[in-house]
């Protein structure tokens, strides 16, 4: 157990004041009305949503999982990173043009317009369930690592983390958070930075010996990431795994998608797109290299010490191995991976909470006031549940929560498909195919091959039997879905009278 010391107490306070200033800054004019405190008014430069885009899908576990891969085989895995250069051009082409044209809150909006008000309430409350779930999830690992291998009090961080995340969110709404994470991700790149180095620094062969020592063991890649006898687990399945998961973050899921409203103009909505692919790529080299660089330099010193596990292994060097305060600074660049995740699905759970189910089913429009309750109300739950699975250990049946509602989210994504890119589907169809591709997705997730082929089952799934099942209700269910779909992407779209919210159907009327 190594000791955090006052100075890096000292530094990792003053990183937690900074975060809370910032929300403090924005929380004048994000409380002036919805389009500031969830779309930020959609002043965000390119760069700095793309930034945000970036911090908001990296969380903590990622920051420690990822080099824990590496460290215990190879970079395999880093072919998910480039999945997002292959969507990036559906992304542009397709799927940012219908959001901007719809000037959609939610992603969920679209799909009311294209289907019915079933499927948008449906995916939206799926994607409040599972990031309730994954806020104290976010909170309780990366505590957990740290607090493995440091003196310090897991409850004490737990609530440092999730109050102050609250905080801050709660002020400044999607502009501060937005900022926030501009802050944070450059925070985690150079924190990454930091352990690459140095751990090779410090290991007896320096920088050329590191590389060589890791390129005979097979660290980096080799033939067998692309056998046959290991399907699941090659590049080839990796990629195109995450090309759907991914797909899933950038075109279903409410935390990446309400960025895309942020942005002046389509072009800067599309420039954030293309930092983010550079930062995913910058991601490789850091993340991936801080676990071969620990992995040789703690194999030169025969091994990690025993009782030093491997998910701990980022925050156990940086303690052990560190300078005091350079250290602290580093255990807050973990500490930021998790917040920029909370805040961004905090926020985005107001944003469907108050948009999708309460604007929408009630006769007048939320105020910002209620859409920071829900910030309360939804940040506080997450930590309670994050410190009853710190103080009791149960997280097996939180974790089985996440899977179950997380199992809908690769099927989600292929309603999204089905609505862009088909005339046929309908809501009946598509929820159908939803219902079946979650279920299929379960049971592929019981043959324990990885969860890559649950991704490609659940999307697969989705999309063919919702678009046959589309052809039984061909008659009973059809609207004008003229500007909803690619064969129509440059035409303008009239939303729907029938299903207008109260509000804009009184503000009609008056």
């Amino acid at each position: 157990m190594q000791s955090f010391g006052t100075l890096n107490w000292i530094v990792l306070l003053l990183y937690l004041l900074g975060m809370l200033l910032v929300g403090a800054y924005f929380a004048r004019r994000a409380g002036s009305d919805q389009e500031e405190f969830f779309k930020a008014g959609g002043r965000i430069p390119g760069w700095a949503a793309g930034f945000s885009i970036y911090a908001t899908t990296l969380s903590a576990i990622t920051f420690m999982s990822t080099p824990e891969k590496a460290y215990l085989t190879d970079w395999a895995y880093s072919a998910g990173n480039l999945a997002i250069f292959a969507i990036v051009p559906i992304l542009i082409g397709y799927y940012v043009p219908f959001f901007r044209k719809l000037d959609v809150t939610t992603a969920y909006d679209y799909l009311e317009e294209r289907f019915s008000v079933v499927l948008r309430a449906l995916g939206s409350l799926l994607f409040v369930l599972y990031h309730v779930g994954r806020i104290a999830i976010v909170i309780y690992l990366p505590t957990l690592a740290i607090t493995s291998v440091a003196d310090i009090n897991p409850l004490v961080v737990a609530v440092f983390v999730g109050v102050l995340c609250v905080v801050y969110t709660f002020l400044g709404g999607m502009e501060g958070v937005i900022w926030s994470d501009v802050i944070q991700g450059i925070l985690l790149l150079a924190g990454a930075a930091v352990v690459v180095l140095t751990a090779m620094a410090m290991t007896p062969d320096g920088f050329s010996g590191a590389v060589v020592n890791a390129a005979e063991e097979g660290k980096f890649y080799s033939a067998d990431n692309f056998t046959t006898n290991a399907v699941f687990t090659s590049i080839p399945f990796i990629f195109i795994g995450n090309v759907l998961n991914s797909l899933h973050q950038y075109t279903s899921s409410q935390d990446v998608v309400q960025r895309y409203q942020t942005t002046p103009t389509i072009q800067a909505t599309k420039k954030s797109l293309i930092v983010n692919g550079i930062l995913a790529l910058v991601t490789i080299p850091l993340f991936y290299g801080m676990g071969t660089a620990l992995y040789n330099f703690y194999e030169a010193k025969g091994g990690l010490p025993e009782g030093v596990n491997t998910s701990a292994v980022v925050p156990y060097f940086i303690l052990s191995e560190l300078p005091a305060g350079i250290a602290g600074l580093l255990i807050a660049a973990i500490l930021a991976a998790a917040q920029s995740t909370i805040s961004s699905s905090l926020n985005s759970i107001s944003a469907c909470v108050v948009v999708d189910i309460y604007n929408r089913f009630s006769a007048k429009e939320a105020s910002v006031t209620l859409s920071r309750c829900v910030i309360i109300a939804a940040g506080t739950f997450g930590l309670a549940v994050a410190l009853y699975l710190i103080i009791t250990n149960q997280s097996d049946l939180w974790d089985l929560f996440l899977a179950i509602t997380g199992l809908f989210g690769v099927p989600l994504t292929a309603v999204f498909v089905l609505g862009i890119f088909t005339k046929s589907a309908n809501s009946h169809g598509v929820l159908i195919g939803l219902i079946c591709g979650a279920v299929a997705a379960y049971f592929a997730g019981k043959l324990d091959q990885g969860p890559f082929l649950v991704s490609i089952v659940a999307f697969v799934g989705t999309l063919g039997i919702g678009y046959m099942a589309s052809f039984i209700f061909r008659k009973s269910d059809q609207h004008d879905i003229t500007g909803l779909t690619i064969y129509g992407k440059d035409l303008e779209y009239t939303r729907r009278k029938a299903v207008q919210t109260p509000v804009a159907q009184s503000e009609q009327d008056g």
